[in-house]
């Protein structure tokens, strides 16, 4: 892992970060709770067609969530959140890799070797009117060149994929009622 003092990103060449927002018709500490409990987390990472096959959990700063993602073609990949901050219910930033079955060693991103090897990933969960608001933001740790242009031109399929992503997370939080 990249030794990072801070939570902010490196004075890497400056891009416009990735942000996206979903507002849930559900309490802030349910919706927090289905972000980062393992029962929710199985429900709706990864964009449609994508399963959680395995994952694991150590839910405070400096743990890890690892798991092992499924692609409708069978295809398998293996990643971590890494956490730095939690402030329960209010925001959760942790630093996300691609691994290997241990989660000790970082790998390229399996479908694109000029995706960064580290972004960092702020949520941030908001209660408006016993709704939630959850914006996500994400920025690539210590990118070089290529991989910054990459990202830069990665938010699209970005947002389709968190799109897919947020929608089985509303889809859970619906059968949580």
């Amino acid at each position: 892992m990249t030794a990072q003092s801070n939570l902010a990103p490196s004075s890497a060449p400056a891009s416009k970060p990735f942000v996206i927002t979903r507002i849930f018709d559900a309490p802030r500490d349910v919706v927090f709770e289905a972000w980062t409990g393992l029962e929710g987390v199985k429900s709706w990472m990864g964009p449609k067609g994508v399963s959680v096959v395995k994952a694991t959990s150590d839910l405070r700063p400096g743990g890890m969530l690892h798991y092992l993602l499924r692609m409708a073609d069978g295809k398998e990949m293996w990643g971590k959140w890494t956490y730095r901050k939690i402030a329960k219910p209010k925001r959760l930033v942790a630093v996300v890799a691609f691994c290997d079955e241990t989660g000790a060693k970082i790998l390229p991103h399996p479908m694109s070797p000029d995706w960064p090897r580290e972004n960092l990933s702020i949520t941030d969960f908001a209660e408006e009117n016993g709704k939630t608001k959850v914006t996500v933001t994400w920025q690539p740790l210590n990118p070089t060149p290529a991989q910054q242009k990459t990202f830069d031109a990665g938010h699209e399929g970005m947002t389709m994929g968190w799109t897919g992503s947020l929608d089985k997370l509303e889809a859970y939080l619906a059968g949580a009622k």
